[in-house]
């Protein structure tokens, strides 16, 4: 997974950080829930490292975790651009080994997050004070305690040109199938979001999910012939803006990323349903002290509504604190989910499930695509 920079947007976010810095470091405080005093606090370090994904996901991280945390604290904080699954066999090396590991924080999906947290590599993240302010989305499914935090919700839609279809929206991920679109789709080069949809779209059952996946892989198939570009998150944006995509299985994020860079795109929750999922942040084991403690401050951080306001106002993505404001443009749209009954066309497949398969899954999709 990964993502573009829209000045206005920047402008916007912030404006929105100058007048919550406004409110002063007595607030900064509470906001960053550090219940002891400064003067029993552990020595802070020059900076802590926090791996992201690029383009408008990192910018807005930045722009609503990342600088209020410097200005509350004084420590820089570094993004650490490389891939969630390049890192990770890279921090489970350093905690295997006893070597300090190569970030502070890592964001990650749900399910890379789980991989780890069942791996016995994440600090415990229970004692954080905001986490009694969150939801339920916040707490990882089927793992004792908090050894990740989940920090907002998302959908894979099906993003699309509208003047690609005359006819009007897309209603079915089959619609990807119209020979006119040979060359002009996109999907993640690992297929992620798009296994489940695929899976009724081919005439098969979520509750097969895991054992009978064939129908499946029998639609990835006919998508292969329609020759899909395969690629990352800051990908996606690109291909729409340079007009060589007209759709493509994507997190709205991107879609709506492009459509703000005046690009003209749509998306839709097609009838067969699209995967909802979740990321979170979590921190290695192996940490010093004076880190580990720094390092949960900026989790603390991310869980206020402040942080969560300005952060995923950049994402478009529904958080984990109660009482968000939707963005404007975002607001009764199936991809930002607030209530029950929005998530009744969205696919929820268990952590636990997606652990255990998804490695396979990927597999799967590449071997088809490659074949």
């Amino acid at each position: 997974m990964s993502h573009e920079k829209f000045l206005s947007a920047q402008i916007r976010r912030r404006t929105l950080l100058a007048s919550m810095a406004a409110a002063g470091a007595s607030a900064g405080l509470s906001t960053l829930g550090a219940s002891r005093a400064f003067a029993q606090e552990p020595e802070k370090p020059a900076e802590i490292i926090v791996r992201a994904w690029g383009g408008s996901w990192v910018d807005a991280l930045k722009a609503g975790v990342s600088d209020s945390f410097t200005k509350m604290t004084g420590i820089a904080v570094r993004h650490d651009l490389t891939e969630d699954n390049e890192i990770q066999p890279k921090v489970w090396a350093a905690v295997a080994q006893k070597r300090v590991p190569p970030i502070h924080i890592n964001w990650d999906t749900t399910t890379n997050a789980t991989k780890s947290a069942l791996r016995g590599v994440t600090e415990d993240l229970s004692d954080l004070s905001n986490i009694k302010n969150t939801t339920d989305l916040a707490k990882p499914v089927g793992l004792d305690g908090y050894p990740i935090v989940n920090t907002y919700g998302y959908v894979y839609v099906l993003a699309y040109r509208p003047s690609a279809f005359p006819d009007g929206a897309p209603k079915s991920w089959k619609d990807l199938l119209d020979p006119k679109l040979k060359g002009r789709i996109a999907l993640y080069n690992d297929g992620i979001g798009f296994h489940f949809p695929a899976q009724v779209a081919g005439g098969g059952k979520l509750e097969d999910i895991p054992g009978n996946m064939q129908p499946a892989w029998d639609f990835i198939s006919k998508i292969k012939e329609q020759q899909p570009l395969l690629g990352e998150d800051p990908d996606f944006t690109t291909w729409f803006q340079k007009g060589e995509i007209d759709a493509a299985c994507t997190i709205s994020t991107n879609a709506r990323e492009a459509k703000k860079n005046g690009i003209e795109i749509a998306w839709v929750v097609p009838e067969e349903g699209a995967k909802f999922d979740t990321d979170g942040l979590w921190i290695p084991k192996g940490l010093p002290e004076n880190e580990l403690y720094w390092a949960k401050q900026y989790i603390n951080h991310a869980l206020t509504k402040e942080a969560q306001q300005i952060w995923l106002d950049g994402l478009g993505l529904p958080g984990v604190v109660p009482g968000l404001t939707p963005p404007a443009d975002l607001a009764g749209d199936p991809s930002y989910p607030t209530k029950e009954e929005d998530f009744k066309h969205l696919i929820r497949i268990s952590s636990k499930v997606q652990v255990e398969n998804e490695s396979q899954w990927f597999a799967k999709f590449k071997e088809i695509m490659q074949g």
